[in-house]
């Protein structure tokens, strides 16, 4: 069983930034695929980025690539993404998730309880 904690959400201006955390509880989760989704209000949850235990194979969602960056540092049990240039369509609740492999579906992976990102215009 991996816990996962997010935290970094806030409130922040068009063009801001934030970096989001999740902190997962097992050093098990060293070699897990960990992820960001989002979803925003009245729409499904959506994709935004995930990465290997190594960082070797990064993916991004095409409407967050060249302002998001995904990384993780497994020394702390942590995977950070970093949000740049936001746009208030970027304002959602964030979730982290990791899975064992990419042949288990994201939705029978762990997850976290979500942290709220709102951007104003």
């Amino acid at each position: 069983q991996v816990q996962l904690v997010e935290s970094g959400g806030g409130l922040v201006q068009a063009g801001g930034s934030l970096r989001l955390s999740c902190s997962a509880s097992t050093p098990t989760a060293h070699n897990y695929i960990m992820a960001w989704f989002r979803q925003a209000p009245g729409k499904e949850r959506e994709f935004v980025a995930d990465m290997d235990w190594n960082g070797d194979k990064l993916n991004y969602a095409d409407s967050v690539k060249s302002r998001f960056t995904i990384s993780r540092d497994n020394a702390k049990n942590t995977v950070y993404l970093q949000m740049n240039n936001l746009k208030p369509e970027d304002t959602a609740v964030y979730y982290c998730a990791s899975r064992s492999s990419s042949f288990v579906p994201w939705q029978r992976g762990y997850w976290g309880q979500g942290t709220q990102v709102t951007v104003s215009s």
